[in-house]
């Protein structure tokens, strides 16, 4: 799967995380977190896992995290991914 064109997922309330994906030529991935000294690496492992089961090859990934918990960071990564392919508006 090619991310085309930004796109963002999610908001900045609490318990909730803020994604946008760009297109890129690798798998960049930057991470801003209310709870990140306690779960920074596995925020980034849970986006990595999420990129690379759809297929994805190339994208800058950023996260605003306000504490969400991994079914929603999986759900708006993934929503982000699909927005970005382009191909359909969500």
């Amino acid at each position: 799967m090619e991310i085309k064109k930004a796109a963002v997922a999610g908001t900045m309330e609490s318990s909730d995380v803020y994604v946008e994906i760009k297109p890129a030529s690798d798998i960049a991935v930057q991470i801003e977190s209310v709870v990140a000294q306690q779960f920074g690496e596995e925020i980034e492992r849970v986006v990595r896992q999420v990129l690379e089961e759809n297929g994805v090859k190339g994208a800058h990934v950023s996260l605003n995290d306000k504490g969400a918990v991994e079914c929603v960071i999986r759900a708006r990564v993934e929503t982000a991914i699909r927005r970005g392919e382009g191909e359909r508006d969500q």
